[in-house]
């Protein structure tokens, strides 16, 4: 098996096995919202339906960036994400397509479109490849292989400092992303996987002409333990394992920015509380990935049940609010009750 391979099936395993990569720092309940106890609106008519890069969802849910590759468990999973967030109306962000670029016999895992002919798809590659072997042609490939609406380009450079066999040159690397943005005529969304994105950084990015960012906060899966549950040394990762910005944090010092760039909220996002409180604080999409992981080894309807939930936990939450849609929350941060949170 392809080394690429390999390490996809590792990480797949180790984040299935449980509680030692979750964080559990619960940044997110430490956000306590406005009640109200006359919310002047029927449950049933409450509308959480949203719109991104042009396409319409059932509310603004994205299923995150988790795997891909050759082998069959890998192309099992994508599949049921894929046909689940057609039935569901939500969005599907793949793992990173690098292995199908060196391993043919991983495409299948990427050819989703049959399976999802309807819903948003974001494709996914590793923006610190653009200083190795990745370039304009690689991005566009990953973009066909799916007909992704959208291409990720992620950074990492805290998983590559301590992945085994990681790549750390991530110098002059924004001239290389604003020439993927200047050339791709796809939408480039910028992502962490987990340790945050600074205001600092978002004003380079905007300078590389980059307008949509997920701020991908510390919060939820490390994958600095990830890796260091692969690693003959582990004390690395176990170190950093709680590195990052928390993903309300991130979030919030998006605020200057907010008519600049569109923001998507992950990291740490675990149900539908956690969502809306996001909208609150100005993203237009929320990515969840673990949740799904393993419904998605079982089988897509296993996944539209989790979706399901959380929708109703979202719902539930934008009722209690007061909120008939999502303009009545998004952005609306004088629903939090800032003596809980500062």
């Amino acid at each position: 098996m392809e080394p690429i391979n390999q390490r996809k099936l590792d990480h797949i395993n180790i984040v299935s096995e449980g509680g030692a990569i979750d964080r559990r720092q619960t940044y997110f309940d430490r956000i306590h919202l406005t009640h109200r106890a006359l919310p002047e609106l029927n449950l049933a008519d409450v509308d959480s339906s949203c719109q991104f890069l042009g396409k319409d969802l059932s509310f603004p849910l994205l299923i995150s960036s988790m795997t891909g590759g050759a082998d069959k468990e890998l192309v099992k999973i994508n599949r049921n994400l894929a046909i689940a967030a057609e039935a569901e109306g939500v969005a599907l962000a793949i793992g990173s397509q690098r292995v199908f670029l060196s391993d043919d016999a991983a495409r299948a895992s990427f050819e989703l479109r049959e399976h999802a002919p309807n819903a948003l798809l974001l494709g996914n590659l590793g923006a610190v490849q653009l200083n190795y072997d990745l370039g304009l042609a690689d991005c566009k490939a990953a973009v066909k292989v799916l007909d992704a609406d959208g291409l990720y380009l992620h950074l990492n450079p805290l998983q590559e400092a301590v992945q085994p066999e990681g790549d750390t040159d991530f110098s002059s690397l924004l001239n290389k992303i604003a020439e993927i943005v200047r050339s791709l005529k796809k939408p480039v969304i910028i992502k962490e996987v987990g340790a945050g994105i600074s205001s600092r950084d978002v004003e380079h990015l905007l300078a590389a002409g980059i307008k949509y960012i997920d701020v991908a906060g510390s919060g939820g899966t490390s994958w600095s333990m990830v890796e260091s549950k692969r690693s003959d040394n582990p004390s690395l990762g176990e170190l950093f394992k709680d590195w990052g910005i928390p993903t309300p944090v991130a979030l919030r010092q998006m605020k200057p920015y907010r008519h600049e760039v569109e923001l998507i909220a992950s990291g740490g996002i675990r149900n539908g509380i956690d969502m809306v409180k996001s909208i609150i604080f100005g993203a237009s999409l929320c990515g969840v990935a673990r949740p799904f992981l393993n419904p998605a080894r079982e089988s897509a309807e296993a996944v539209q049940v989790a979706i399901r939930r959380l929708k109703r936990e979202f719902t539930t939450a934008m009722f209690l609010l007061g909120a008939g849609c999502i303009n009545d929350i998004k952005g609306r941060e004088e629903l939090v009750l800032n003596e809980y949170w500062n």
